[in-house]
C-alpha cells in the first residue's frame, strides 16, 4: 500500500458550490468545510482531502487576470505540500481559467484539475457529485509513485480533457464541454480509462514555477460578412493596444479588399501582433491554402493553427507578460508549449 494522495480542494465560485434554500428557492453559497456531511461518498476515496476557498466566492462570469492569479499563488503555497489539485469554478469562464492557468503553472508535475456543475450540489439531479468525486480520484492517480496525470486538466461529465483544448459549448446539456481538436484525456465509465499517449510528459528535472504577469491589452476581432473598415480600424487604434485575434473563415481566410489588407498591415508593422484563428469550433488555420489567407501570411500574421480563442487569449496574455523578444514572439506563438495546438 502507497502513501494516500493529498489532494486540496479550491472553490472559486459557481454553481456547485451552491445549495438550495427549499423555502425561498434561492441558490446560496454552501460552507465548504463541511463538504464531506454534504458528500459522505467523499469518505470512501483513498486520499486525504482538505479545502481551502475564495474569501468571497465569485460568478465565474466575473473571472478576471487577478483571480487566476489569486487561483495561481493558492497551488504555489500548497505546491509541496499536496499532490494533486481540484479547482471548483464556474462553467462559462472554465475553458479561459484553464487556458490561463496551464501556461501560468510552468514545469507542472502534478495535476490541476477544473471542474463545475450545471446543477448545485444539493440538487436532486445534480452532476455535481459524480464530476467532484471523479476529479477527485483522478487527482489522486499514482504511476510508480508519482502522479499520473501532471497537466491542468478539465473533467466534466465523465470526460477529462486538456484545459486549454476546452471550449463550452452548451449552456444546458450536462455535456457542457467539447475538445474538438484533440483527444479525451480520460473517460470515466465502468471503469476509468487513461489514454496514456495524449497525456502531457513532465519534465521532472526543472523547477516548478508561477508566472504572475499577465498583459490583458489585448482584442478580439470576429470577422462577419460586412464588417467595416471603421470598427476594425477603431480596435486597432485602442491606444495600449499589444495584441489582437482575428477569428478568420474557414481555415483562416480573410477578406482580400484593399482596405482590410491595409488596416491589418498597418497594425503588424506598429508592431501589434496579429494571430489567426478559426471561427470554427473544430479544424486548423491553413494560411496560404487559399488565395484568402495568402495576403495574411505574407504579412506577418500569426498562425494560430488549431488554437481555441480561449487558449489564443491566454497565450496571448502570458507570451505579453513574459516580454518575449518582438523577433522571436512569431515563431513562440506558433510552438506548442503545454500541448495547446499543434
Amino acid at each position: 500500500m502507497g502513501k494516500r494522495s493529498d489532494i486540496l480542494l479550491i472553490y472559486t465560485g459557481g454553481t456547485i458550490g451552491m445549495i438550495k434554500d427549499y423555502e425561498t428557492g434561492a441558490l446560496r453559497a454552501f460552507d465548504f468545510d463541511k463538504l464531506l456531511n454534504r458528500i459522505p461518498e467523499l469518505s470512501h476515496l483513498d486520499c486525504n482531502i482538505k479545502t481551502v476557498s475564495f474569501e468571497d466566492p465569485i460568478d465565474s462570469s466575473n473571472m478576471n487576470p487577478e483571480y487566476w492569479k489569486q487561483i495561481a499563488g493558492m497551488i504555489e503555497e500548497n505546491y509541496e505540500g499536496f499532490d494533486g489539485f481540484v479547482v471548483l469554478h464556474g462553467s462559462d469562464t472554465m475553458s479561459y481559467t484553464g487556458a490561463a492557468l496551464s501556461f501560468m503553472l510552468e514545469n507542472l508535475a502534478k495535476p490541476v484539475i477544473l471542474t463545475g456543475s450545471q446543477l448545485p450540489i444539493g440538487d436532486l439531479r445534480t452532476d455535481a457529485k459524480e464530476n467532484l468525486i471523479t476529479s477527485i480520484q483522478i487527482a489522486a492517480l499514482r504511476d510508480k509513485g508519482k502522479p499520473k496525470i501532471a497537466e491542468v486538466c478539465l473533467y466534466f461529465e465523465y470526460k477529462l480533457y486538456r484545459a486549454n483544448r476546452t471550449t463550452k459549448i452548451n449552456a444546458e446539456h450536462f455535456e457542457a464541454f467539447a475538445s474538438l481538436n484533440y483527444p479525451a484525456l480520460a473517460e470515466s465509465g465502468v471503469h476509468l480509462k487513461i489514454n496514456d499517449e495524449q497525456l502531457l510528459m513532465p519534465n521532472r528535472r526543472k523547477k516548478f514555477q508561477v508566472r504572475k504577469e499577465l498583459d490583458n491589452n489585448i482584442a478580439v476581432i470576429r470577422l462577419f460578412p460586412g464588417i467595416n473598415e471603421a470598427v476594425i480600424s477603431a480596435i486597432l487604434q485602442t491606444p495600449g493596444l499589444r495584441a489582437v485575434i482575428v477569428e478568420t473563415y474557414g481555415a483562416g481566410n480573410a477578406p482580400t479588399e484593399d482596405w482590410f489588407r491595409g488596416v491589418i498591415e498597418k497594425a503588424v508593422k506598429k508592431g501589434i501582433f496579429v494571430v489567426n484563428v478559426t471561427q470554427c469550433s473544430g479544424g486548423s488555420v491553413l494560411m496560404g491554402k487559399y488565395e484568402t489567407s495568402t495576403h495574411l501570411r505574407k504579412m506577418g500574421v500569426i498562425n494560430g493553427k488549431n488554437i481555441t480563442t480561449e487558449a489564443a487569449i491566454a497565450k496571448l496574455m502570458y507570451l505579453l507578460g513574459c516580454k518575449i523578444n518582438k523577433k522571436a514572439f512569431k515563431t513562440v506563438f506558433e510552438t506548442p508549449l503545454r500541448g495547446e495546438l499543434h
